[in-house]
């Protein structure tokens, strides 16, 4: 096979998930330069398993070789608080592979670079964890790419560059990017490390809950409802809201059950039924909250 050749200045990259087949990577390289792309650096993400550092040199050799003038190899090992990773064995590991992806790509996506992420090498957790990140950075230039080849499983003899008689596929993998809503990606490229962005998330996902739950007091129930529906919550039966409001049981019994018929709508009709203990699933922290009050009125 010829040797790869990119003509014009890199303007892109690709950063490469990798397990022990350093053949992934030269692939979907090659693939890439042959479809006319302008791959001007690799980076290569990797773990210290005894493995994966051979098949780190043996992509290693093909560069040093001058296969790919003018592409530059970078290795990228997963580190974290504790250091480089040997393998995923926990929580903190996972920490350590989601903040050095999102850095490559965060920087790559700061310099008005291309991004081509290839999830296919590695640990299964690693291409997730690469939807994480492409999901959060991606601009709608970038790529997610999957290489599938035929006829190829471990233990059969390594290539590391396919004829064009050979079947092998670049699949590329879509993405749902936060970049469609342009203020959520503009934050999130401001932050620095992935995990202010999942706090940044949970609390926006909260705050969003929040104000849907106070719409359906507020717009939903009549004022009559509120009052029931908010003792209710507070773990009254029907006969001490009665009680507590000067009313006939039946009348509350009869309230909730068009604040039940309300929330099953709300709910979007779930198959379940929904009662009291939904209520107080869903509004409960609501109603014990500072719109307890204000949602008696």
């Amino acid at each position: 096979m010829e040797r790869m050749t990119n003509k014009r200045c890199g303007a892109e990259i690709l950063v490469a998930t990798l397990g022990v087949e350093p053949q992934v990577v030269t692939i979907t390289l090659d693939r890439l330069l042959a479809a006319g792309r302008t791959i001007g650096e690799v980076a290569v993400v990797h773990t210290l398993d005894a493995g994966v550092r051979e098949a780190l040199a043996v992509v290693a050799a093909e560069f040093g070789r001058g296969f790919y003038p003018g592409v530059r190899l970078r290795a990228v090992p997963v580190t974290g608080a504790r250091g480089a990773v040997t393998d995923f064995h926990g929580e903190e590991c996972l920490r350590a592979l989601l903040g050095t992806l999102y850095g490559e790509v965060r920087r790559a996506r700061q310099q008005g670079v291309t991004v081509h992420l290839g999830v296919s090498g590695g640990r299964k957790v690693m291409g997730i964890i690469g939807m994480v990140v492409a999901q959060l950075l991606f601009g709608p230039e970038d790529r997610v790419w999957h290489l599938v080849t035929a006829g190829w499983h471990p233990g059969v003899r390594r290539r590391l560059h396919l004829t064009p008689a050979d079947r092998a596929w670049l699949v590329p993998v879509p993405v749902l990017r936060w970049a469609e809503a342009g203020t959520l990606m503009r934050t999130v490229a401001e932050l620095d490390d992935p995990a202010e962005v999942v706090a940044w998330y949970e609390r926006l996902t909260r705050a969003a809950a929040a104000r849907r739950r106070a719409e359906f007091v507020r717009r939903w129930l009549t004022p009559a409802e509120r009052k029931v529906a908010r003792l209710a919550c507070r773990g009254l039966d029907n006969a001490a809201i009665a009680a507590a409001l000067g009313k006939r049981e039946q009348t509350v019994a009869n309230q909730l059950r068009e604040v039940y018929a309300k929330l099953r709508e709300w709910l979007g009709y779930p198959e379940a039924n929904v009662g009291r203990s939904a209520l107080i699933a869903e509004f409960a922290p609501y109603f014990a909250g500072a719109g307890e009050e204000r949602a008696g009125r």
